[in-house]
């Protein structure tokens, strides 16, 4: 009894199952030693007695595997989170020298990159070994210019560096950057300061890996320039060398509404490919000599050539996951055919699963993990039916016309990507909540001319690049044709996904065996359950509020403010967040399409939740922390109207104190600014929104306050007003806690049991000011902000409020060591 096949998957689940807990388990090596060992007895007794059988060994045997994967994953965070930046050393300049160890990022004001600490200059600091650090070339101030010039790959550095430990906004259905750091090995973030001004030490030879970075920062230099001006440079850049922060987020938005993004990462059809080319080279070079061939025959040195190219292309391409799972697929491969061993394609997916789990634990956290992994899968157990089939049929391929043949071939490839595509089906919908219709046919085009044309080429310029030959020129025109065809699919009639809520596991699961059973042989019963079993999956209800309750998420969006509230039938948005891009002085320049908490946050939340339609959208205010991700959210969704305190937007109306309305049994009301105050869409002109649960004429019932960035100077002309219709139980806190807001007779007048700030980690404010919560809490107030306690998700009856901190909710053990402020 083979029991090798089963402990592994279950060393991979275990490993998947450390990566959902909130912390991690004593004594991570018990558990690796107790599974190995554990393992190795079942082999033992299986050995001395072969009779041995049933389903207690192998139960025994899942649970060896699990409990070793579990703590071979324990092991790796334990000793990650212990290189970590101490709390004391946050925000204090450090002075230190260090060597780029990775591709630099480019970003409009600068350039991000690791870096490598070799030694600390200031006395005490205890600094980790690996830090992303962002550099910048211009200063906030306008004209402003860094006269050091920009960090490349490889050289060395005398920095000085202001840290803080990794945090990252954490949302439902929102990316992990705290995850995605630690998978990197990246414990702290920072930025290099000016002054004293930093010192270039030379360039590092040590290690290798060094030279790799340089090289493809210098094929990334010579793409750039060499296609500048051109609108597919980036694309060819990214299919070369794995870059892709040149590709625009135009573009990305035409791969994602065509199923195409795949294509964009260096994947194991790109490495394979690299393998063939260059093992038939080797082949047909080596058989050119008799010699040689006596000496070493030219099939071996084909499969070992082969192998090394493809781990090569997989370096240069920055080693991402389905990079790494090609490679270590491809050399299982060829030792198996070195050592003259047939190995099934089940057991090398297995061996690579493993493979990249031992190296990367946390690479189970990234979707195209899951991805990527399930379409190999899919692929090889068609391909081995497919050989199947061919060897039992009477119409050998050798005796086949060449019409016969093509329309094979594209039959074989059709039926490819039709079961990649039924593979993916439920991961796409778990993980984006989407599949775009014209996915299929968009694929089938862009699959062979990617792989078999323009990513040959690019390979081919990224070799000769000290030749002048207009190799990128023609590679940039022949991709042409392809890019026009997919942004007329994305932007045309085939543009439309088709769009679900976030669907729970166990519909995911059900239309996983769906998937199953319609991927089994042809002839088989039962293949009308099937098509049953997705329809969970494509059909799910979206979360229902009760009439007359409300539903209020304030999202992490770092220093600034977005603010979703649904009632039965309706859905308000408070503030679309800041822009994340650079932006001027003024803090109300607009930044790049795209690169604002609307796309990245907002529209992801709103689509999980199956919301297609905001019937209102109120932005209190002009400031890029309240508005930068207004344009993103008008062009993402319906929007039915906008209000504002923006006179130069025509498109919207002003809010003013006295309009009302109500939805849903939920009343919603500006109590500012008032009729005849001049608007200018300033801090002083924010919208006050009162909104309320469950009011009657004998009971207030629940009273939520939204703020904008008011300030004590307005606050005082409300209380002077009205004070009592200040009253709530919930209130967003004026200008994100800030010294000059929430004066004491206005929290007073207020009564909150809850106080909200939206702020970001370790902001440059200060905000919230340690006095604002002070004196909320004398009042006995709680009092959440959203850089501890992520997104807050609170679900509002007329007689109850209860509160849910996203971060409490869904803690990790990285979290834990992710520093609060």
């Amino acid at each position: 009894m083979n029991l090798l096949p089963a402990f592994l998957l279950a060393f991979a689940a275990g490993v998947c199952f450390l990566q959902t807990r909130a912390d991690l388990p004593q004594a991570a090596w018990l558990w690796i030693f107790s599974g190995l060992g554990g393992f190795f007895l079942l082999r033992l007794s299986v050995h001395l007695r072969p009779s041995l059988r049933g389903g207690a060994l192998f139960f025994l045997t899942l649970c060896a595997g699990c409990a070793a994967g579990y703590g071979w994953a324990a092991w790796r965070a334990e000793l990650r989170l212990a290189d970590e930046l101490p709390v004391a050393w946050e925000g204090q300049d450090v002075r230190l020298v260090g060597v780029v160890a990775s591709l630099p990022v480019r970003f409009e004001r600068g350039v991000r990159f690791v870096l490598r600490v070799e030694q600390v200059l200031t006395p005490e600091a205890r600094i980790p070994s690996q830090l992303w650090l962002s550099f910048y070339t211009q200063g906030w101030r306008a004209g402003e210019i860094n006269p050091y010039p920009p960090p490349r790959a490889g050289e060395r550095h005398e920095f000085t560096v202001r840290l803080k430990r990794p945090h990252g906004r954490v949302n439902p259905y929102d990316m992990d950057y705290e995850a995605w750091l630690l998978e990197r090995n990246l414990r702290a973030t920072g930025y290099v300061r000016n002054d004293p001004a930093p010192v270039f030490r030379g360039a590092s030879a040590w290690p290798p890996m060094l030279g790799v970075h340089r090289l493809r920062e210098a094929v990334r230099d010579h793409f750039l320039r060499t296609l500048e001006g051109k609108p597919y440079g980036g694309i060819l850049t990214a299919l070369a060398i794995g870059d892709q922060n040149s590709i625009s987020r135009t573009q990305w938005n035409v791969f994602n509404h065509t199923g195409t993004t795949h294509l964009m990462s260096i994947s194991g059809l790109h490495v394979t490919l690299v393998a063939m080319l260059a093992g038939w080279l080797l082949n047909w070079s080596w058989r050119r000599s008799p010699r040689l061939c006596l000496r070493l025959p030219a099939q071996r040195l084909a499969i070992v050539g082969g192998a090394l190219a493809a781990a090569g292309y997989a370096l240069l391409s920055g080693l991402s996951v389905p990079a790494q799972r090609a490679t270590l697929m491809l050399l299982i491969v060829a030792l198996a055919l070195l050592l003259a061993r047939r190995i099934g394609l089940g057991r090398i997916l297995l061996l690579a699963l493993i493979g990249v789990l031992l190296f990367d634990p946390w690479a189970v956290l990234a979707s195209g993990f899951w991805l990527s992994f399930c379409t190999v899968a899919a692929i090889c157990w068609v391909g081995l039916h497919a050989l199947r089939n061919e060897g039992s049929a009477g119409n050998p391929p050798d005796r086949r016309s060449l019409r016969q043949r093509l329309g094979g071939w594209l039959f074989s490839f059709a039926h490819t990507q039709w079961a990649a595509m039924l593979a993916t089906l439920p991961l796409l919908f778990f993980f984006f909540q989407r599949f775009p219709l014209n996915s299929p046919l968009a694929n089938f085009l862009a699959i062979p001319w990617v792989s078999f044309v323009i990513t040959p080429l690019c390979l081919l310029a990224a070799l000769l690049v000290w030749i002048p030959l207009p190799l990128l020129e023609w590679t940039h025109m022949l991709l042409s044709p392809l890019m026009a065809l997919l942004e007329y699919f994305a932007n045309g009639p085939l543009g439309l996904p088709w769009q679900a809520p976030a669907p729970s596991l166990w519909r995911v699961a059900l239309a996983g065996c769906g998937v199953l059973l319609l991927l089994m042989p042809r002839g088989l019963p039962g293949k009308g359950a099937a098509l049953v079993m997705l329809l969970p999956l494509l059909f799910v209800p979206a979360p229902q509020v009760a009439p007359g309750n409300l539903r209020l998420s304030v999202l992490d969006v770092g220093q600034g403010q977005a603010v979703l509230l649904e009632t039965a039938h309706h859905r308000l948005l408070y503030d679309t967040g800041p822009g994340y891009g650079p932006v001027a002085a003024d803090s109300q320049a607009r930044v790049e399409e795209g690169n604002d908490a609307g796309a990245q946050i907002i529209l992801p939340y709103l689509a999980a939740l199956g919301i297609a339609r905001v019937n209102t959208l109120v932005v209190s205010h002009r400031d890029n922390d309240h508005s930068g991700g207004m344009d993103s959210i008008r062009a993402g969704i319906a929007v039915e109207k906008l209000i504002s305190s923006v006179p130069e937007w025509p498109e919207g109306e002003l809010c003013r104190q006295g309009q009302a309305w109500e939805w849903d049994g939920v009343r919603f009301e500006f109590l500012y600014p008032p009729p005849d105050k001049p608007l200018k869409g300033e801090n002083g002109d924010s919208c006050l929104l009162k909104v309320s649960v469950g009011a009657t004429q004998t009971t207030p019932g629940q009273r939520i306050l939204l703020t904008g960035d008011l300030s004590t100077r307005e606050e005082r002309r409300i209380l002077a007003e009205d004070a009592k219709r200040l009253a709530a139980e919930v209130i967003l806190v004026p200008h994100h806690g800030s010294r000059g807001s929430s004066s004491p007779p206005f929290v007073a007048a207020v009564g909150a049991q809850w106080a909200i700030a939206s702020t970001g980690y370790r902001n440059r404010f200060g905000h919230p000011r340690p006095e604002v919560i002070e004196r909320y809490a004398r009042q006995g107030t709680r009092f959440l902000h959203t850089d501890r306690d992520g997104a807050l998700i609170l679900d509002i009856s007329p007689e109850h409020i209860a509160v849910r901190r996203w971060r409490q909710e869904a803690r990790r053990y990285w979290h834990v060591a992710g520093g609060k402020k």
